[in-house]
C-alpha cells in the first residue's frame, strides 16, 4: 500500500514536469514565432530614438504659375542629454553661440528626456550659427533640417495668404483654411540606444519626410501687382484709415486680385498687432456703399419694367420729401427735367428714391436678397461677414428710400464685387 502511494506521487510529479515542459516550449514557440514581430517592434520602440526631419509645406502659386509662398530649408538644434559627456562645457559653448545665458542652456542640457529640442533659441538657425555649432563636434548635439515659410512678395495679399507659425502650422488666411493639405508628414532619422542613452550598434534608419500638397489660386500676379500699386498710391495721396481692393472675373466669380490697407509682412507677422493681422477687410468689414449700390435699384427697376430709361422723365428740384424728411441731390438746385437714363448718368439721388418707392419694399428687398446681399458668398477666406441689412418687414418708407440710393444699408466689399 505504501509503495503504491509512492508510485502515484511519482507519476503525478512526472506528468506535472512534462506538462510544464510543454507549456514552456509552447510559450517559447509563441514568443519566437507567432508573436515575434509584435514584440520585436515593441522592443525597438523602447530602444529607438527619432531625430525629426520636418516636411516642407506645399507651395502656393498664382494662376499662371508664379510662386506666392514657398518653404526655405533651415536648421534647428536638438540635444540628446544622455549622450552629452561634459554637460557644463557643452552648455557654456552653446550658450555663447546662441547668445543666451549658461543657466538657460544648462536647463536644456540636463533635461530628463530622450530628445530635447532647444526652443525657441535653437530654432530656425542662420547658416553662420549652424556652422559654428557643427564645427564643435559635441557629443549628443545634433542639427536637424526644418522648413521656414517664405513669401517672396512680403506684404502682397497678406491677409488672404495668411501666415505660418514656428512649428510650420497655418495660423491665418488660406494657410489656415487649407492647412491639412499644405502640411506634409514629417520624417526622421532613427537610431537605437539603451536606457542610459548609449548608442547601440544597429544601423540607423532614414524616414523621408513627405512634403505637403501644392495649391494654385485664381489670383493673377500681374493684376495683383497693379492693385497693390494703386492701393499704395491711394494711401500715399489721401492717407485714409483703410483702403480695399478686389478684382473679380464677372463671368466666373474668380478673384483675380485682392488686398487692403493696412496690411502686414507675412514673413514677419510677429512684429504686428494681432488685430491688424487677423482682420481681412475685403471680406470682414461692412460699410455703407453709397452710389455704387444704385446699380441694384436700377437693375431691379429694369427687370420689373417699371421704367423706360429713354422715354420716362423725372424732374429733379434738388431734393425729394419722404415721410417728412428731405433727401437731397448732390447737385445744389438739382438737375431739372431729365430722362431716367440721365438720372443714372447724373447719379441723381431723388431719381433713385423715386424708383425705390415705385418698386416698394417687398420687390426691392427680394432682388437685394437675390443678388446675394445679407448672406455669405462662401469664398474660402476666413472671417467673412454676411453684411447687415434691414428687416424688410419692419422697414419704414424713409429707410426704403435711402436704401434705393445706397444709404442706411451695410454690405461687405466682397458682396459688392460679386
Amino acid at each position: 500500500m505504501f509503495f503504491s502511494d509512492i508510485h502515484k506521487r511519482i507519476k503525478i510529479i512526472l506528468i506535472s514536469i512534462v506538462l510544464l515542459f510543454f507549456l514552456i516550449v509552447f510559450k517559447v514557440f509563441y514568443i519566437q514565432v507567432i508573436n515575434y514581430d509584435k514584440l520585436n517592434n515593441l522592443a525597438k520602440d523602447l530602444w529607438s530614438r527619432n531625430l525629426p526631419l520636418e516636411a516642407n509645406r506645399g507651395n502656393i502659386y498664382d494662376s499662371t504659375g508664379n510662386l506666392l509662398a514657398s518653404s526655405l530649408t533651415t536648421t534647428s538644434l536638438v540635444l540628446i542629454p544622455n549622450q552629452i559627456k561634459n554637460k557644463k562645457d557643452t552648455a557654456i559653448k552653446l550658450a555663447r553661440i546662441l547668445n543666451v545665458t549658461e543657466k538657460e542652456m544648462m536647463a536644456h542640457v540636463r533635461k530628463k528626456t530622450s530628445i530635447e529640442r532647444v526652443h525657441p533659441e535653437g530654432r530656425r538657425l542662420s547658416y553662420k550659427i549652424a556652422d559654428e555649432i557643427n564645427k564643435l563636434k559635441l557629443p549628443g548635439v545634433y542639427l536637424v533640417k526644418e522648413a521656414k515659410r517664405y513669401y517672396p512678395y512680403d506684404t502682397w495679399m497678406s491677409h488672404t495668404l495668411g501666415y505660418v507659425g514656428i512649428d510650420n502650422q497655418g495660423l491665418g488666411g488660406l494657410e489656415l483654411t487649407y492647412d491639412k493639405y499644405l502640411t506634409g508628414s514629417n520624417g526622421a532619422i532613427k537610431y537605437f540606444s539603451d536606457a542610459k542613452g548609449k548608442t547601440l550598434n544597429i544601423s540607423q534608419k532614414y524616414e523621408k519626410p513627405q512634403n505637403g500638397m501644392n495649391m494654385t489660386l485664381t489670383i493673377n500676379k500681374d493684376i495683383q501687382q497693379s492693385l497693390e500699386r494703386e492701393l499704395d498710391n491711394a494711401v500715399s495721396m489721401y492717407t485714409p484709415d483703410h483702403a480695399i481692393g478686389i478684382v473679380m472675373d464677372p463671368n466666373s466669380g474668380e478673384i483675380l486680385a485682392i488686398s487692403s490697407r493696412p496690411n502686414f509682412n507675412s514673413n514677419n507677422y510677429k512684429e504686428y498687432k494681432i488685430e491688424d493681422i487677423n482682420r481681412n477687410l475685403p471680406v470682414w468689414m461692412t460699410y455703407e456703399p453709397g452710389s455704387t449700390f444704385k446699380i441694384i435699384t436700377l437693375a431691379t427697376s429694369l427687370e420689373e419694367k417699371i421704367v423706360d430709361l429713354e422715354k420716362d422723365n423725372f424732374n429733379d428740384t434738388g431734393s425729394i420729401t419722404v415721410s417728412g424728411a428731405h433727401l437731397h441731390c448732390w447737385r445744389h438746385g438739382g438737375h431739372g427735367m431729365q430722362t431716367y437714363l440721365e438720372v443714372v448718368e447724373n447719379s441723381c439721388n431723388p431719381g433713385f428714391v423715386n424708383l425705390g418707392l415705385k418698386l416698394g419694399k417687398e420687390t426691392l428687398f427680394k432682388y437685394i436678397k437675390n443678388f446675394g446681399f445679407g448672406k455669405k458668398t462662401n469664398v474660402d477666406i476666413i472671417g467673412e461677414s454676411s453684411g447687415i441689412l434691414f428687416d424688410e418687414d419692419k422697414i419704414s418708407e424713409l429707410e426704403l428710400a435711402t436704401t434705393a440710393f445706397g444709404q442706411g444699408v451695410s454690405v461687405t466689399p466682397i458682396h459688392l464685387a460679386a
